[in-house]
């Protein structure tokens, strides 16, 4: 049988999504073997009617 951890993470860029999920798993794959990744929410900061950074909320399953 196996099994995985689940982990949760959040990402961040001030490029966009797509990166603020890549960042999450590039620095969570430093310390552990993620095999797996469950993006939950997608949420931004905003100043002066513009995204000034994007995050990204993910669950890591992880062996």
């Amino acid at each position: 049988m196996n099994s995985a951890n689940v982990i949760e993470v959040i990402g961040k860029s001030k490029k966009g999504f797509d990166d603020a999920i890549a960042n999450a798993v590039k620095d969570t794959c430093k310390s552990k073997d993620v095999v797996g990744i469950d993006v939950i929410n997608l949420t931004a900061n905003v100043k002066k009617g513009k995204i000034i950074e994007y995050k990204s909320c993910i669950k890591m399953a992880c062996c």
